[in-house]
């Protein structure tokens, strides 16, 4: 896991909430595998072909990674619109690099992060 567990709880509850308030950054809209709540995370969203990738700054084990792969899609609220992604995987650095365009900056190697999530935009 790349960045530590604990820095993920501060995030969560102490920028996310502010994040999201700014109402700037895209949002990721999925719902809890355990609780059926529906969660809202402020994620960078990198449009490749076909879909979005995700940097997974904390690993898979992430609970909104989780959530996302057992419903098996989430939906995405960018650029003041919302779509709909389906096919989630987890995809090694390779893959991602090679999907993202060149003009997007790779996560930096002292954070090892080597897990992306890729989505593919839902048909219709």
């Amino acid at each position: 896991m790349p960045m530590p567990r604990w820095w993920g709880h501060v995030n969560k509850r102490v920028f996310n909430p502010l994040t999201l308030a700014a109402g700037k950054s895209p949002v990721l809209i999925h719902v809890g595998r355990v609780s059926g709540a529906t969660y809202r995370t402020p994620l960078d969203a990198h449009p490749v072909a076909g879909g979005y990738l995700f940097v997974l700054v904390y690993g898979s084990g992430s609970d909104w990674v989780r959530n996302v792969l057992a419903a098996d899609g989430a939906r995405l609220r960018v650029g003041g619109r919302e779509v709909e992604l389906t096919s989630p995987r987890v995809i090694g650095k390779d893959e991602a690099f090679r999907a993202l365009p060149d003009e997007v900056a790779r996560p930096p190697r002292v954070l090892r992060i080597t897990e992306f999530l890729r989505m593919d935009l839902a048909a219709g």
